[in-house]
């Protein structure tokens, strides 16, 4: 075995030395300048690290790939200088091998084998490719420059660059388990509803929350431009935003209802509608119109054009039975659940990655504000379908979200009869830290502390002090017990996209 070993290794570097011969009787030209300052600028990383800056002024994709190229290029470079370059000494090319004018000067002092150059310039490219290939693809020339430039220059031995390029490319491979592609959403999907046609709002009874997000005193005006044969009923404050809506719905000759504001709204004019088994346009009057964003009612155009065709279809309503009071059935609340549901850290961590997405984009936004949330997270305790769980976020989304991690945003199918339930739980051993590290890898979605599951209904049960439970962003505090399950195609909305 010794022996094979030895041939093997006299066989490598025989070909080094072929190759550096080779390179060395190419004639001195303006490419020798043009190596020789690439060769330097890739030093310690500067290279990738200015093209990293580069891709992440650039939000979505171009600053996920640079993240993910600066993790495979520091995971590439310590193993290179800290495990290799120590296990495998190896003495550098001589002067004698190359022309003078070639050599680089002063030459590196640490072993030869294998190259971190090339180690760092195939992670990050690499790390790039796996994120975003056309940015890969523009990178690779470059970090082959990079690794031939080692052997043009006289710092390496071709075999070091081969082994450093192979070492680069196992560390990209490697960090895609910490960073796993996202699986695609689904083509979105809708199942045809029967719904009047209002183009000028004929039979339409539209309830508009004045104290909604977006609302302002042009706001009724306008839609009596677009509707001028509906009926429209301000709700302003002081007036039971519930009561009013049910008003628009119960006035003869309704075919129709409408509803101006947010998700709390909106949720109200859906248990109205169904009520009265009316279709529901949805006019985007709230801050985020979550569900407007879903139906593709997230403009007053999208609307109008699903209200002059008719064009509707069914969507599923979630159910929350919430127990109140020293035993949880002092007061019971009965609530219609549009988007979601949720205990614990979830708003918090939202919030603060809402506000920060603007300046950092979705990826960063959310491992900053991850990290902010559970810093100093307390985990709550309380029963799940009859089992104790310490966790720190529960949520629970009527229907499907993707993407498939902490972060859901978009619901192609509004009629797939699941609860899409989230916990990051605290019963695991050194969960905090798992978590954290999670957080900051971005792989909470394929953690052991989070946990996917889809069901067609979930019980919990507060175990000590009663918790906060918010559906749809709305609070509703003292809640002991709280059963969620699912209404299938309960409502018609009108959508562009049926």
């Amino acid at each position: 075995m010794r022996r094979i070993l030895r041939r093997g290794q006299g066989r490598v570097i025989q070909l080094d030395r072929a190759v550096v011969r080779a390179v060395s009787r190419w004639p001195e030209g303006k490419h020798d300048d043009v190596l020789r300052n690439l060769s330097g600028a890739a030093t310690k990383g500067k290279l990738w690290f200015a093209a990293a800056g580069v891709l992440a002024a650039f939000p979505g994709k171009p600053r996920n790939a640079a993240i993910h190229g600066l993790l495979a290029l520091g995971l590439a470079s310590a193993v290179t200088n800290l495990g290799f370059k120590t296990l495998l000494p190896r003495t550098r090319p001589l002067p004698e091998h190359l022309p003078v004018f070639r050599f680089v000067n002063p030459q590196p002092t640490s072993s030869s084998m294998p190259s971190g150059h090339s180690a760092s310039a195939a992670a990050f490219t690499l790390g790039v490719a796996l994120v975003y290939p056309p940015l890969g693809a523009a990178l690779a020339p470059i970090a082959a420059g990079v690794a031939y430039s080692r052997i043009h220059t006289g710092a390496h031995w071709p075999s070091d660059v081969v082994l450093g390029s192979a070492i680069g490319a196992g560390a990209a491979l490697l960090t895609r388990k910490w960073w796993p592609s996202r699986l695609p959403a689904p083509a979105t999907d809708r199942s045809p509803a029967d719904a009047p046609a209002v183009g000028e709002g004929e039979g339409l009874s539209i309830a508009v929350n004045a104290l909604g997000g977006s609302y302002s005193p042009d706001t009724e005006t306008e839609l009596r431009e677009i509707f001028p044969k509906a009926y429209i009923r301000l709700i302003t404050e002081g007036h039971d935003i519930a009561e009013e809506i049910q008003a628009a719905a119960g006035r003869p000759g309704t075919q129709a209802l409408g509803v101006w504001g947010g998700d709390g709204t909106v949720g109200a004019a859906a248990a109205a509608a169904v009520e009265h088994s009316l279709p529901l346009l949805v006019l985007p009057g709230g801050t985020l119109n979550h569900f407007a964003r879903d139906v593709d009612a997230r403009s007053l155009e999208g609307a109008l054009k699903a209200a002059k065709t008719g064009a509707a279809a069914w969507t599923d309503l979630g159910h929350v039975s919430a127990g109140r009071g020293i035993d949880g059935e002092d007061e019971i609340s009965e609530l219609m659940m549009l988007n979601t549901a949720s205990i614990g850290l979830y708003p918090n961590l939202v919030r603060r990655r809402e506000r920060l997405e603007p300046a950092l984009g979705k990826p960063l936004a959310g491992l900053v504000a991850g990290l902010r949330t559970f810093g100093a997270a307390t985990p709550t305790t309380l029963l799940i379908n009859g089992v104790r769980h310490k966790l720190w976020i529960l949520y629970v989304g009527r229907g499907r979200y993707y993407p498939r991690d902490l972060a859901p945003l978009t619901r192609p199918v509004l009629d797939d009869g699941v609860l899409d339930i989230r916990m990051v739980t605290a019963d695991e051993p050194f969960a905090r830290l798992r978590l954290l590290w999670a957080v900051l890898t971005g792989t909470v979605g394929t953690s052991k502390v989070a946990h996917l599951i889809e069901a067609g209904e979930i019980s919990i049960e507060a175990f000590g002090e009663p918790l906060v439970l918010a559906v749809d962003g709305e609070p509703l505090p003292g809640v002991r017990t709280a059963k969620f399950t699912v209404k299938r195609r309960a409502l018609r909305v009108y959508s562009p996209l049926s």
